[in-house]
C-alpha cells in the first residue's frame, strides 16, 4: 500500500530535518517516496506502477507519497522543481533523486541497484 505523507509524517517516518542537518532515515526497509501533484499527467502515470510495487515488494520496501501543493513546505526542503519527483532512500546510505514517470522496469531496477533487493 501506499501511503501519504504530511509534512509532520515526513519528520517522523523518514527525516526530520529541523533536528539534524545530517541524513539520517528513521525507517526500519528502504522507502520509495513520490512527490506529485494531483493536476500532473505524468503523476497520474507512476501511481498505479506504485500500488503494484507495494503489492510486490511488500515487507520489503515502503512506498510513500507527497502531495506538493499541500506539502509546499517540504517540496522546498527537497528542492522539488518538477513532478513527479521519486526519493529513493536506503538504509544506511544517501537518498538519490530520479525526475520524471519512470517505468516499472525502471523502477524494478533501481530497486535492485540502489537498495540491493531482488523481487
Amino acid at each position: 500500500m501506499v501511503e501519504n505523507l504530511t509534512t509532520q509524517d515526513f519528520k517522523e517516518k523518514i527525516f526530520n530535518w529541523e533536528e539534524s542537518k545530517d541524513w539520517h532515515y528513521k525507517g526500519d526497509v528502504p522507502c520509495i517516496i513520490d512527490f506529485y501533484a494531483d493536476w500532473c499527467g505524468p503523476c497520474k502515470m507512476v501511481e498505479p506502477i506504485l500500488n503494484e510495487l507495494s503489492e510486490e515488494y511488500d515487507g520489503k520496501v515502503k512506498f510513500y507519497r507527497v502531495n506538493t501543493d499541500q506539502e509546499q513546505e517540504l517540496a522546498a526542503v527537497f528542492g522539488i522543481r518538477s513532478i513527479p519527483s521519486l526519493l529513493f532512500v536506503p538504509l544506511n546510505e544517501q537518498p538519490q533523486m530520479a525526475v520524471g514517470a519512470l517505468p516499472k522496469e525502471a523502477f524494478k531496477q533501481a530497486i535492485k541497484e540502489v537498495f540491493k533487493i531482488e523481487e
